[in-house]
């Protein structure tokens, strides 16, 4: 008695890509928010004057990485809501959403940063943070919660799509 199964579960293959997009970015941006800065920070290299510098390099890498999870993510919601799935406006709204958080903080929040850590004048040893890097992390903060929380809305989403 042979008995075949031919119980499959397919998933189009623009939500395997958005499921595995969303996950990736999601665990790091987990892993360098809660993870790398906090021993950073523990360890006292944020007192160090090139951190600016090793913080800039970090994010650089990573920034570019989330412009290609956010364009992978945008084009995945898009190609679902296209398809026979009746994808809502709201899905497409936060991916957009997810993809300008990702610009903002490519081409604006970290650049700042780096621009007011670095040390230009080797005659002045300041310790004292400035007041605009308090609201530029503020502002990273907030937009790592929306990420969050838009990220993971898409992903549950993307999940249970069928």
């Amino acid at each position: 008695m042979n008995i075949i199964s031919s119980v499959e579960f397919k998933r189009p293959i623009w939500q395997t890509i958005a499921i595995f997009t969303l996950g990736f970015w999601l665990s790091t941006s987990l892993l360098i928010d809660w993870v790398i800065m906090p021993s950073f920070y523990v360890s006292g290299m944020m007192t160090q004057e090139s951190f600016a510098t090793v913080g800039y390099v970090i994010f650089w890498n990573f920034n570019r990485i989330e412009l290609v999870a956010g364009g992978l993510v945008l084009t995945s919601v898009l190609a679902l809501s296209r398809t026979k799935f009746n994808w809502s406006r709201v899905g497409i709204v936060l991916a957009v959403l997810l993809l300008a958080v990702s610009l903002a903080e490519t081409y604006f929040l970290t650049p700042q940063m780096s621009a007011i850590g670095l040390h230009l004048n080797l005659f002045q040893t300041t310790t004292e943070i400035p007041t605009s890097m308090n609201l530029l992390h503020s502002s990273y903060w907030f937009l790592e919660a929306v990420k969050l929380m838009a990220a993971s809305t898409l992903l549950n989403w993307c999940w249970r799509l069928n």
